[in-house]
């Protein structure tokens, strides 16, 4: 079998991958791992969707998988040092929920603007207007282009920081971001949105070094990996008010369980990883996972042309040496 589709796809895009391979369509399998695993021995290709983990122990079950594709969410847990030991490419569209984060962000940043009042020199509590609010964006990723660009048209000033990215980077420029450390950043920002990719040195870099320093009254929304944060600095800052409230499309199991510093916090408001979900970038993700899954196994069974090599040497054999024979 070429193919095992585990995430449900888009019809004419199966229709488009059953023309060209050899394809199973198991949904099932998502909640049975110990099915899943016996169904990969003669699997090349994989598509899971977010609930299902890849590391080690499952490969060790897919002798001869090529790629895994994911439509949707992160990748964070499929073990990436395990699928390049093993030869397995992760297919997924870096660009294709691109608008439909950025439409979320900015559709947070409005809910919370309008629904957080802050005091007004008058004494009455009101709401804020996006436009000549001061956004910061951490992490310059391919939404954070997007996300710059309807920040500009409702008039906002855009501020980033990306620890990955030198402030002379032209990408600054491109995008239209001004490049500031993180503490301006919160100390400048209104609100804050937060997609910076995720790895395990960035583990609570947003904590007690920043947060304590966030401008009166912001917002934060975050669609990255949670472990971002320091939950006890940022529980801080929301408990005391100085933070008027944050958003989260999905947190860590467990961060809120009882007894955890953000268990009880008001002001925090949590979605199960929607930003990144919508019917147009649904699309998009499944023809590009599609069509890179079939550019591998097409290369694996393309005949190659047999590379020339002489039979004999360049240079002729001289059988006259002190051994030859007579």
């Amino acid at each position: 079998m070429d193919v095992l589709i585990v995430e449900p796809l888009e019809p004419e895009v199966m229709q488009w991958l059953g023309e060209r391979h050899s394809v199973r369509y198991s949904p099932e399998l998502a909640r049975d791992p110990r099915a899943l695993r016996q169904a990969l021995f003669n699997v090349r290709a994989l598509v899971i969707p977010p609930s299902v983990a890849l590391d080690a122990q499952v490969l060790h079950y897919a002798p001869v998988l090529r790629a895994v594709g994911r439509l949707s969410a992160g990748a964070e847990n499929i073990d990436l040092d395990a699928c390049g030991r093993a030869g397995v490419e992760v297919v997924r569209s870096v660009t294709a929920s691109a608008v439909a984060e950025a439409e979320f962000m900015v559709g947070a940043l409005l809910a919370m603007f309008r629904r957080v009042p802050v005091l007004s020199p008058e004494g009455l509590l009101v709401g804020r207007e996006l436009g000549g609010a001061t956004v910061g964006l951490v992490g310059m990723v391919p939404a954070a282009r997007s996300l710059a660009q309807l920040l500009a048209a409702f008039g906002s000033r855009v501020i980033g920081y990306d620890p990955a990215v030198h402030s002379s980077d032209n990408v600054w420029t491109r995008w239209r971001v001004e490049p500031v450390p993180l503490r301006d950043l919160m100390e400048q920002s209104d609100g804050v949105c937060v997609q910076l990719t995720y790895f395990t040195r960035y583990q609570g870099l947003i904590g007690e070094r920043f947060l304590p320093h966030c401008k009166p009254n912001q917002v934060l929304v975050s669609i990255a990996h949670s472990s971002l944060f320091d939950e006890t600095a940022l529980a801080d800052v929301l408990a005391t008010g100085r933070m008027a409230a944050a958003w989260f499309d999905s947190l860590e199991p467990g961060v809120l369980d009882p007894g955890r510093p953000l268990a009880d916090v008001d002001t925090l408001q949590v979605t199960p990883r929607v930003a990144s979900t919508t019917r147009e970038s649904r699309v998009r993700a499944a023809w590009a996972v599609a069509r890179r899954i079939d550019e591998l196994l097409s290369a694996d069974t393309t005949p190659q042309r047999a590379e020339f090599k002489p039979t004999a040497p360049d240079e002729p054999v001289d059988l006259r040496g002190d051994e030859a024979p007579a």
